[in-house]
């Protein structure tokens, strides 16, 4: 009987040893009714609603400060990110099309690393798109977004974050993923410029990271 309740215990012990640990609220994403992505803990008691674009830099300026805090109160489960894009121009859409096209498993990942990279990205492409704006202006408006987002190396960055080719090929293969993220940027024009973000339904404008903190902490942001 010892024996046999040893053995019974080994075997209930294995599967709970080889189950995958949870992934941490940070790399946890879901498309939400706006049509945007929603970062971490559904549930969470702080709902920060961001408006941005991929192509502003104050908005990457804003990470820069504010990205390591608010990857730790997203973490914690106590505060959870809408990103609702703003597109301002062809890089931006395309940026935007291809960071949707990743899906909830990715799009964390590709979402921080155009920021990440903004700069670099955001040049090459300003030089590729003036060195063949006479070819791309013969080219369908898909493949424009497409070959722009390949000369600005959003593709590259979009693949070293998770995205495979087929899944990069099909997000330019029909317009439905671009007209999704023109329809979510449509209904952002309530904001005046980005960033802005609402808190808990609030609409908060022109404010830094500095004062955007301790709202989050008053809200209840751990």
């Amino acid at each position: 009987m010892i024996r046999l309740l040893s053995l019974l215990a080994l075997l209930l012990a294995v599967p709970a040893a080889s189950q995958p640990a949870a992934r941490p609220w940070t790399a946890v994403a879901r498309p939400v009714a706006s049509g945007s992505y929603l970062i971490g803990n559904p549930a969470a008691k702080v709902r920060l609603v961001e408006y941005l674009s991929y192509t502003c830099p104050h908005c990457a300026h804003f990470l820069s400060e504010g990205g390591a805090t608010l990857k730790a109160m997203v973490r914690s489960g106590s505060l959870s990110i809408e990103v609702r894009n703003q597109v301002h121009d062809r890089v931006d859409l395309a940026a935007a099309t291809l960071a949707r096209c990743a899906g909830p498993a990715a799009f964390p990942a590709v979402h921080d690393a155009l920021f990440a990279q903004q700069e670099a990205w955001l040049q090459r492409a300003m030089y590729w798109d003036q060195a063949n704006a006479s070819r791309l202006a013969l080219y369908p408006e898909l493949a424009k977004l497409r070959a722009v987002a390949d000369g600005a190396g959003l593709t590259d960055i979009a693949r070293a974050a998770g995205v495979n080719a087929a899944a990069i090929d099909a997000c330019f293969a029909k317009d439905v993923f671009a007209a999704k993220t023109l329809a979510v940027s449509n209904a952002t024009s309530k904001v005046r410029g980005t960033p802005a973000f609402e808190i808990n339904g609030r609409l908060v404008e022109n404010v830094d990271w500095a004062a955007l903190q301790p709202m989050l902490r008053a809200a209840g942001a751990k």
